[in-house]
């Protein structure tokens, strides 16, 4: 239950930023004793992905905080962040390996389930974010683009730390992120109704 729980806190901050748990695996499998990653994901531990995620979350930070330019990035990132969330799933929730060498027993044998949960959980998070972004946008003239973004990695850095270390908090995460949607969906509804009121109304005009 509680690799469950790790699996899914670290595939939904990869939702909010692909890089940022798969480096702090990473980080925290090679220099302490806090992570010991499954023998098919070792190699988020060598010195050379570490690095290769450290410059794409560089990239990713900048990016992610430019008006216009985060769209896009939000764009690029639909492809990102799930496949980022499938391995953080796998990795977090000790699935056994990444590599499908005999298709048959990897599909015959379930280790594709946790890569497919942590590929929707990424998914949905990152639907969710990027749905949220332009009406921030829109609302604050582009200015709260760089706030949103510095929130949104924050709390991708504290997910994936209470993932880690206290995976029952995840819980707490959980019931918050449903109450989330049923807060937030019916207002983006909404507000896409009046938009297409207001359209009809100036086509009246």
């Amino acid at each position: 239950m509680l690799e469950v729980l790790t699996g899914s806190g670290l595939a939904a901050s990869a939702g909010l930023n692909a890089y940022i748990p798969l480096l702090l695996m990473g980080l925290l499998a090679r220099y302490t004793d806090l992570v010991d990653l499954p023998g098919g994901w070792q190699w988020l531990g060598n010195g050379w992905i570490i690095l290769i995620l450290a410059v794409l979350l560089a990239i990713e930070v900048v990016a992610d905080k430019v008006p216009v330019v985060d769209h896009v990035n939000d764009v690029v990132q639909t492809v990102v962040r799930p496949t980022a969330g499938g391995l953080a799933f796998g990795a977090g929730s000790n699935s056994q390996t990444v590599t499908v060498s005999d298709p048959d027993s990897f599909f015959s044998s379930h280790q594709w389930i946790p890569v497919v949960v942590g590929v929707l959980i990424a998914l949905g998070v990152h639907l969710l974010k990027s749905a949220a972004r332009p009406i921030i946008n829109a609302t604050t003239a582009g200015f709260g683009a760089p706030v949103a973004s510095t929130a949104e990695d924050a709390t991708s850095v504290i997910l994936s730390v209470v993932a880690i270390l206290l995976p029952v908090l995840m819980l707490a995460f959980l019931i918050g992120f449903v109450a989330f949607l049923f807060w937030f969906l019916p207002r983006r509804r909404e507000r896409r109704r009046e938009r297409q009121a207001a359209r009809a109304a100036g086509f009246r005009v």
